[in-house]
């Protein structure tokens, strides 16, 4: 959504902040709400004690003065008695009910109705209107008519000069200067902070000085990541009439920090109707039509999740719907419907599961609320999602239907509503993924006769100029044409799915090359990326600059830009520099409205197309797409894509576009063209520039349009039809047509479905079509079988003659596609049991990083998951975190210290100089835990006496790892050992081992006191123990462990750690290139050189 209402203090603090002084007076404000301290509150603000006052709900009212909900020229003690009996209280406000929470108190400016004035700003396709008029206030009337008016294009200003002349010619010439200053700062700023819409009303004038009493206004909250340092925190209270809720308020945070679009509206909480819909089209024909069967009173809320949202993603907005729908029983039970159309991209299998475990989680309360699920979905990967779904329904013990694109898609809202039947068998498609399944394409169709009974057909005038194949390319593109057979285009982005996509539409569609010659990205070099083009691999150059990839390939006139919505402006003003770029496809979402305005002016000037922003894109069958248009290649297949039709279409949703692919597809010989100009409020191109080209087209015979509410585009189509330039059969459908049914305003997914005013409904829309004669349904629901109407009719007349169908040719699957159907396996190059960093979070052993957290298992923990996949003792954690301390240093002159130093102060980097210092660790160094630990246990598992084991290895010349310190003996103990003993004989089970090396340590100190046991054999022999004596290892995995160098594993890990250590030390204390001295260097040279 963009244009979002702000608060009357908001707005005020805005301009406070933003025009210059001198402008006006500046704006002095206090608010209050249920929970502010008068006190506190007048000690802040001494002005409310000082002087006369005026108080009033800021809740977004409009017309406060003429209901009542105003007080003026009191003081403070009457404005906390007119706030006290009211706040909190319910008052009616048109047909909607609120309760009052927000007041706005400002100081009494006295004045006359002549001082009063009015001023508006509002913002369109084409610039911005000025409105002014010298009355102001409650009465003022229908200010369209009386106001004068003043139109600045996009990006331009205005001066004062032409305020005055053509906005203030009946206002006093004394004031006219003021005003002129004050409404030219006003627009500035109105420019500057992104507005799209305000009031001011009255604007009061008196004693040289502008005061603004009430105002009304409106910003673009997609430009707040470019105006976030100029407002600050913005908050957009709900329409009156509607509590803001805290789940809305926790999904709008996982919008904002997520790619996907989350959207969530509560309208009736106690309401038995749950939606869980994809797509912000689909979402709104849902809402329709299940107020079209009656249901407005019992929906309870608006939403939708779209562009593909992750598993975790979609798991979390469902469990909040379910958490708001099983809050309190309804006498009847409730129903959800989750639905939605034919996706583009989204991984239908993906969202299904996040869904599916919120269900799985709310089994008993979904049962104890006596809840029906109705399901429908398709697009990416939908078989195995509508699978998933159809194994959770049959276990949760309730009511669960779930339906695929064989069912039209809001049927299942009839089913859930006991208006239509439930089949019980739905025939399955012949196809899946990017391949048709055996006997698939064995199914060719007869020619469709003249009847039409059968849609399989070709326009008589297609035969001419392209063949069944699509063989014959065009030698110049028709002025009508924005895509030919030898369409190129330029992809910015790294988009390889998308481009993938396009490669295999290119393929299935026999054109002879690809459609795609190079793609550009900025934060890449200059290289080329390997694609598929059939059976084959090929490869597209990839430019780190666009006019690069540009000036390279002359021969392509298209540019798909997937930017994000930050670079998305720039990139495009970028690429209409170049005149060879004649279409440019946008796909970002969420682009602040005066960049796209601008957009739009430059792309007029250059008469350049664009399409979008907020689209999915377009497709021409068996000769272009653009993107993820048309979805997967099974999609491709079942709404026969990969040859043209006779029926064109216009729609602003992207997720529609492939509803109404397969809704066209098989109500007739299918699409000739569909462009989604894309959902928000201006669209680089509009229905009338595509629908004219289509008009145009000697191979299209029959025109669908899909408007929804919001605008007047549709208006245009009218006119069109009214004055003969648009000529074909129309069928015409504008959703929204629920928008009236609610008590408060509701904006719906895309940023333009909102109405300003009745002519923008989608109930006046669909009144005025049918007046002109277009074909209008009596609902979405009826779409499908009116096309097919209109459709016979034309085939009957021999305006569209039939041809046989001709199966395309099999595009390969990828192997990673295939593989997520569950089609394909292979043996794994590599298995791991130690973490996964798949699904919704990162596991250790199996266990969530969140849960190692939350239980505080702290490194010993995590070694025990890491190193040995499951959770030991406590004090097991423990031991292994004392053994990482004891043996992270042993000083600098060790040699592992050593050499760390001697590269760190050669310049290497950490890696480096950390690893010269681990490859020194063997059996001279650091390497005896191991060894020392199967020496003893070798010698302690076969029954040797101490003594007789340290005569074994004297006899073998072996020296015992484990025993000796340089420096340390009997009587100057090693610190490390000491403790490190006391806390296994403490806290260990059993000591066997331990029990035994301190025995072996016995005798070989009664024949040299330093022949203790180190830390390396204490370690050595602990951690054996440990293995076998906790009660987490079996004595043969116990074994295992030491025989493949685990414990070895505590020293490089713990010293791995002084190392790092001794490399910072050496670049904080800036030491030069390491030379090691002579004099601590023993020449030994032959005393005779001989040859």
């Amino acid at each position: 959504m963009s244009a979002r209402a702000i608060r009357e203090a908001t707005g005020k603090d805005l301009l406070n902040r933003f025009l210059p002084d001198g402008s006006f007076a500046k704006c002095k404000f206090a608010t209050v709400a249920d929970e502010t301290s008068w006190n506190e509150l007048v000690e802040t603000e001494s002005w409310l004690s000082t002087g006369k006052l005026v108080v009033k709900p800021d809740q977004l009212i409009k017309r406060r003065g003429k209901l009542g909900l105003i007080k003026v020229n009191t003081d403070i003690d009457g404005v906390k008695q007119w706030v006290g009996e009211r706040m909190g209280k319910e008052v009616q406000v048109g047909r909607a009910t609120g309760k009052l929470r927000n007041f706005i108190i400002e100081p009494f400016v006295p004045h006359a109705e002549t001082d009063e004035a009015y001023v508006c700003i509002y913002s369109h396709r084409y610039g911005d209107t000025i409105l002014f008029y010298h009355q102001g206030g409650v009465d003022i009337g229908d200010v369209d008519e009386k106001a004068m008016k003043l139109d600045v294009p996009v990006d331009t200003l205005v001066s004062q000069d032409d305020i005055k002349s053509k906005l203030l010619g009946e206002l006093e010439s004394s004031k006219q200067g003021l005003v002129a200053k004050f409404i030219h700062d006003l627009y500035t700023a109105y420019v500057t902070l992104f507005f799209t819409y305000l009031e001011i009303n009255p604007l009061v004038v008196v004693k040289d000085q502008i005061y603004v009493l009430d105002l009304a206004a409106k910003l673009d909250a997609t430009a707040d990541f470019v105006c976030r340092p100029r407002w600050g925190d913005i908050e957009y209270p709900p329409p009156f009439g509607r509590d803001a809720y805290p789940e809305e308020a926790y999904i709008a945070d996982l919008d904002a920090k997520s790619g996907a679009s989350l959207k969530l509206t509560i309208l009736n909480k106690s309401g038995r109707i749950w939606t869980m819909v994809a797509g912000g089209g689909a979402s709104v024909i849902y809402s329709d039509t299940i107020c079209d069967l009656g249901g407005a009173s019992e929906l309870a809320n608006y939403g939708e999740y779209s562009g593909a949202p992750t598993e975790q993603q979609t798991y979390e907005y469902a469990k909040t719907i379910l958490g708001l729908m099983t809050q309190e029983k309804h006498p009847d039970g409730k129903v959800l419907i989750i639905g939605g159309g034919i996706a583009n991209f989204t991984n239908v299998a993906a969202t299904f599961k996040g869904i599916t475990k919120a269900l799985l989680e709310n089994q008993t309360l979904l049962k104890d609320h006596n809840i029906s699920i109705f399901a429908r979905r398709a697009g990416p990967n939908y078989q195995e999602g509508l699978r998933i779904m159809r194994d959770v329904g049959s276990s949760l013990g309730i009511p669960f239907f779930v339906f695929g694109p064989e069912t039209h898609m809001t049927a299942v809202v009839g089913m859930a509503l006991g208006k239509r039947s439930i089949p019980r068998h739905l025939e399955g498609e012949t196809t899946t993924a990017s391949f048709l399944l055996p006997g698939g394409q064995s199914k060719t169709e007869p020619a469709t006769p003249k009847n039409g009974q059968t849609p399989l057909s070709r326009t008589t005038s297609q035969q001419s100029t392209t063949a069944v194949d699509g063989s014959t390319a065009d030698k110049k593109k028709p002025a009508y044409a924005l895509f030919t057979k030898n369409t190129k285009a330029i992809i910015w982005g790294m988009q390889t799915r998308a481009v993938q996509g396009m490669l295999d539409f290119d393929f299935v569609c026999r054109r002879s090359e690809p459609s795609i010659v190079a793609m550009t990205y900025p934060l890449t070099g200059d290289h080329k990326q390997k694609f598929y083009w059939g059976h084959k691999e090929i490869l597209i150059p990839l430019y780190k600059n666009m006019g690069d990839a540009i000036r390279k390939h002359p021969e392509a006139d298209v540019l798909v830009n997937f930017a994000s919505l930050r670079s998305a402006y720039e990139s495009t003003i970028e690429a209409m520099n170049f005149p060879q770029i004649r279409t440019i496809a946008i796909i970002a979402e969420g682009i602040p409205e005066n960049y796209t305005r601008k957009l739009i002016k430059e792309a007029d000037e250059r008469g350049v197309t664009i399409i979008g922003p907020a689209t999915v894109g377009g497709i021409k069958p068996g000769v272009f797409k653009i993107g993820n248009t048309g979805g997967m290649m099974d999609n491709i297949l079942y709404s026969k894509l990969y040859r043209p039709g006779s029926v064109a279409y216009v729609s602003r949703s992207g997720g529609m576009s492939n509803e109404l692919n397969n809704i066209i597809s098989h109500a007739t010989n299918g699409v000739a063209e569909g462009i989604a100009i894309g959902g928000d409020r201006y669209p680089g191109s509009t229905f009338m520039d595509h629908l004219l080209r289509y008009e145009a087209d000697p191979d299209i015979k029959m025109l669908v349009l899909l408007g929804e509410v919001g605008g007047v585009e549709e208006y245009e189509v009218i006119k069109a039809v009214e004055e003969k330039r648009l000529t074909k059969p129309l069928v015409a459908w504008c959703i929204g047509t629920c928008s009236g049914m609610f008590s408060s305003e509701v904006q719906f997914g895309h940023a333009g479905a909102c109405a300003n005013a009745e002519r923008e409904t989608a109930l006046a829309k669909n009144r005025a079509l049918a007046a002109i004669g277009a074909h209008v349904p009596q609902s979405f629901d009826d779409l499908g079988d009116l096309i097919r109407k209109v459709y016979t009719d034309l085939v009957n007349k021999g305006s569209i003659e039939p041809q046989p169908e001709v199966p395309p040719p099999t595009v390969p699957m990828d192997y990673s596609w295939a593989r997520e159907l569950g089609l394909i396996r292979k043996p794994a190059s590599f298995m791991t049991s130690v973490s996964d960093e798949r699904g919704q979070e990162l596991r250790y052993a199996g266990m969530p990083i969140s849960e190692i957290l939350k239980q505080e298992m702290g490194l010993g923990g995590v070694l025990s998951l890491l190193w040995f996949q499951r959770q030991l003792p406590a004090y097991a954690n423990k031991f292994l975190e004392m053994c990482l301390i004891v043996t992270a240093d042993h000083g600098p002159a060790v040699s592992g210290a050593h050499n760390t130093i001697v590269c760190a102060r050669a310049g290497k980097d950490l890696v480096s100089s950390l690893v010269s210092g681990l490859l020194t660790i063997g059996d001279r160094f650091g390497g005896a835990l191991d060894a020392a630990a199967k020496q003893f246990s070798g010698a302690c598992d076969k029954g040797m006496h101490p003594m007789e084991f340290v005569n074994d290895m004297r006899k073998k010349g072996e020296l015992i790892m484990g025993i000796g310190h340089r420096v340390k003996s009997l009587n100057n103990p090693d610190m490390r050992v000491t403790l490190i003993k006391e806390f296994v004989k403490e806290n260990f089970p059993a000591t066997p081992l331990v029990d035994y090396a301190l025995e072996v340590e016995k005798v070989t100190t009664s024949k040299k006191p330093n022949l203790i046991l180190n830390v390396d054999g204490i370690i050595g022999v602990a951690f054996v123990d440990l293995l076998r004596n906790c009660g987490s290892f079996t004595m043969e995995e116990a074994q295992e462990y030491v025989d493949i160098g685990t414990i070895n594993g505590l020293f490089v890990l713990g010293r791995s750690a002084g190392f790092i250590g001794h490399y910072l030390d050496q670049k904080r204390l800036k030491q030069g290139l390491y030379r090691h001295p002579w004099d601590d260097i023993s020449y030994v040279m032959p005393e005779k050189y001989t040859e």
